[in-house]
């Protein structure tokens, strides 16, 4: 049998092909689409775009972007500052015994004070600061109803007074003096 090449065409039941239309003749449909949605860029230049067209969207000043629109500090800071920002943190707030005992406990409140004993003069700061901290005890200690006059005249009142068996049996059972030392400890 002798060997016969395929055709190309596909006879009468192949899909027909548009006819050839020339350049001239042919519609102006095929340039390019109309744009859909946003220019690009439009997310970062609404000012522009609204400047273009204002009545579009003159209510609308939404940002689209998702997420947080907090500021993010680019610079690491410095060490003294981070120091500063641990020092600010919230300290439970002392109670006036405390601060009065803090105070009363500084050890160059002490040394001035030493100083003052021993007859030296002080200097101007030294003593316009011993001053401040002297005022800051005495009026805390106003504030706690803590009088060192009362103190003062309260053992002369006893030692003016009789010293009797039952003043002293009454003051033994009262146990007045057993609160007198446990205070002056604490």
């Amino acid at each position: 049998m002798s060997r016969s090449k395929k055709s190309r065409k596909g006879g009468e039941n192949a899909p027909k092909l548009q006819p050839r239309v020339k350049k001239q003749d042919r519609a102006v449909v095929t340039g390019k689409r109309a744009e859909k949605g946003n220019k690009s860029g439009s997310r970062h230049n609404e000012g522009m775009i609204q400047a273009q067209a204002p009545q579009q969207k003159a209510g609308q000043k939404k940002d689209p972007r998702h997420g947080s629109k907090k500021p993010v500090q680019l610079v690491v800071a410095a060490a003294n500052e981070t120091a500063v920002a641990l020092a600010k943190v919230k300290q439970p707030k002392m109670t006036d015994e405390q601060k009065l005992l803090k105070l009363e406990e500084d050890p160059r409140l002490n040394q001035l004070l030493d100083m003052l004993e021993e007859g030296r003069d002080l200097n101007d700061a030294d003593q316009k600061w011993l001053d401040q901290q002297l005022n800051k005890i005495e009026a805390l200690m106003v504030k706690l109803g803590i009088s060192d006059e009362l103190e003062e005249e309260a053992p002369a009142k006893s030692k003016a007074k009789s010293d009797s068996d039952d003043d002293l049996f009454d003051r033994f059972e009262s146990g007045a003096e057993l609160l007198k030392d446990y205070q002056d400890k604490f």
